[in-house]
């Protein structure tokens, strides 16, 4: 009798350890998926770092090639104000300047930086093909004048003093003013109101210097 229930209680007790077994190995099989499953994460996660930061580079690689680009650039365009002919200089001149400073700032993104670079440019293009009129100060002989400026394009620069009285045209090549005869006030007159839509447009007759021939 007793040796019966030896044999049970042993029997129960193998029981239970199978029992205890089957949930260890069903614990570790779910535990292993567990793992694989959270490896993929970890790979998929290293795969998305490794391309975003050779994004990263790749934006670095580009912007030490652009900064260079735009420093020649704003050289150039100070380079081309400084001998164009020179109407509205002062603001030309500010724009260049103003580019100068942006470079140096920090806030200021690099894409942002191109894009006013890119717009200074396009300012300047569409000046070859105005035709503008403005007052300004002008100054003749060692004196201060107020005139108003005319250009059309950069092939003519003309100022004229308020009362009409004197004219004067821009001479790039060597880079003075050179006053016009007094049967050009009309004409520069005309011209002026005509940039500022004050008379309706019309033929006008205006000094233009020709062109030399190659040699």
């Amino acid at each position: 009798m007793k040796s019966q229930q030896k044999i049970n209680k042993l029997y129960d007790q193998t029981q239970d350890m199978r029992f205890e077994y089957g949930q260890v190995v069903a614990e570790t099989e779910t535990l292993q998926h567990y793992n694989d499953y959270v490896a993929t994460l970890v790979a998929d996660q290293e795969a998305r770092m490794a391309s975003l930061q050779s994004q990263i580079d790749g934006i670095e690689r580009t912007k030490q090639g652009v900064v260079p680009l735009m420093d020649r650039m704003i050289q150039s365009l100070d380079q081309f104000v400084a001998l164009d002919v020179p109407f509205k200089a002062e603001e030309r001149e500010a724009r260049v300047e103003r580019l100068k400073e942006i470079m140096g700032d920090s806030d200021v993104s690099t894409s942002e930086k191109y894009r006013l670079v890119l717009d200074a440019y396009q300012i300047e293009n569409e000046y070859g093909n105005k035709m503008d009129a403005y007052e300004g100060k002008l100054t003749i002989d060692g004196k201060e004048r107020t005139v108003d400026f005319f250009h059309l394009g950069r092939v003519v620069f003309l100022a004229q003093s308020l009362d009409q009285k004197d004219a004067w045209e821009w001479d790039n090549d060597s880079r003075e003013w050179k006053a016009l005869p007094d049967s050009d006030m009309r004409s520069v007159s005309n011209a002026i109101k005509m940039a500022r839509r004050q008379a309706a447009p019309d033929l006008i007759k205006l000094p233009v210097k020709a062109a030399e021939s190659a040699e």
